[in-house]
């Protein structure tokens, strides 16, 4: 059987880099050519967590913020490693909320808490090496401060003795879903815009985006743009359980902007199929219409109710609940059905979500090579 390698040499074969400048058969090419991005639920050495919440950023919500980093550190530190980067006077704030057992602390100076958009996006070999992909973070197209952020997915990579690559790309981890075998899910509003690839053209960003991940195909979902500080990152609309199957997001609210996009990527996913040719299995879930009402929720346009931007780890999946108990009931037995052999570990993160994240936005992970 060919190995994700191959298929990978298939596609620098077949012509893969044209568009960056990559001549075939170059040094560059076949060096770029030899990794790929795993699938988030494949065996992971530990999970990365940044417990940088600050007033100038969270005002009133800050304490709340870091308690919600405490609930989701201790949970995932239940099931395997886990290290959490914190600035250097917070040390022992961060080991009050997020515990000390299976944690180890590195301290830096952070800007916020958004580890999936700022970490290492790692890449493996089928030798078992290992790489690290920096997407160059520049704070979701000038929104945020960052200039401490910016620096983190080069400390990672160190700290994971990885080999550190920098992509010319702009982007974010929370805009790269792939299923491990050729196949990525990437919104086109926040890759193809120019706030942050100024000149780039879809192809372009395409193929940088197949070289650097070791995707053969990228299944391309509008998003959109402008309402949410991300421009809709794919984490919010629709993940890979496996290999050709999909849980996607659908927005039943018809007052939600949402609400056309996510019927509009249904329709797409629907039609598309992976790598391999095959047709994608599609799992809906939908956000909850009555999530608890309190300050985080009430009001706030930016409250990120939804249920797909969960963290898959070994052992677990660990996921949001936002108080409608039917709706959150829903969800997690889509997820018990979905990840057979992982506890589901549903947690109240609504002070995340009242600055547009969740989990999956919080967290990032470093492979088994």
């Amino acid at each position: 059987m060919p190995t994700r390698r191959t298929f990978l040499q298939l596609s620098l074969a077949a012509g893969l880099g044209a568009g960056l400048g990559l001549p075939l058969g170059s040094a560059r090419a076949a060096e770029l050519g030899r990794w790929f991005m795993p699938d988030e639920g494949e065996a992971q050495q530990r999970a990365y967590l940044a417990f940088g919440a600050q007033d100038a950023i969270w005002e009133d919500f800050t304490t709340d913020v870091q308690a919600a980093l405490g609930r989701i550190a201790q949970a995932i530190a239940r099931f395997q490693p886990l290290t959490v980067f914190c600035r250097p006077t917070e040390r022992d704030l961060a080991e009050d909320y997020c515990g000390r057992h299976n944690i180890t602390y590195v301290t830096c100076e952070l800007d916020d808490i958004w580890m999936r958009d700022i970490g290492a996006n790692f890449v493996v070999d089928d030798d078992g090496a290992l790489a690290a992909v920096d997407f160059n973070f520049n704070g979701w197209g000038g929104k945020q401060r960052h200039r401490n952020d910016a620096k983190l997915a080069a400390r990672v990579a160190k700290l994971a003795g990885a080999q550190y690559q920098r992509s010319e790309l702009v982007g974010e981890g929370g805009g790269i879903e792939v299923d491990g075998h050729g196949t990525g899910i990437m919104t086109e509003s926040c890759w193809v815009n120019g706030n942050r690839n100024p000149g780039w053209s879809k192809a372009q960003v395409e193929e940088e985006l197949k070289t650097r991940l070791g995707l053969r195909k990228i299944i391309w979902l509008p998003g959109i743009k402008g309402k949410d500080i991300t421009d809709a990152h794919v984490d919010f609309y629709a993940r890979f359980v496996r290999p050709g199957v999909v849980i996607a997001n659908l927005d039943n609210d018809p007052d939600s902007y949402d609400h056309a996009v996510t019927k509009r990527h249904l329709e797409i996913l629907k039609g598309a199929t992976d790598a391999d040719g095959r047709p994608l299995e599609i799992h809906t879930v939908s956000p909850p219409l009555a999530p608890r009402r309190n300050k985080f929720s009430r009001g706030n346009p930016d409250f990120a109710a939804g249920y797909i931007n969960y963290f898959v780890i070994n052992g677990a999946v660990i996921a949001p609940q936002f108080g409608d108990k039917r709706a959150d009931g829903k969800a997690r037995d889509l997820l018990v059905k979905l990840y057979p052999g992982r506890e589901v570990v549903q947690l109240d993160i609504d002070a995340i979500a009242a600055g547009g994240g969740g989990i999956h936005c919080v967290t990032h992970q470093c492979p088994v090579v």
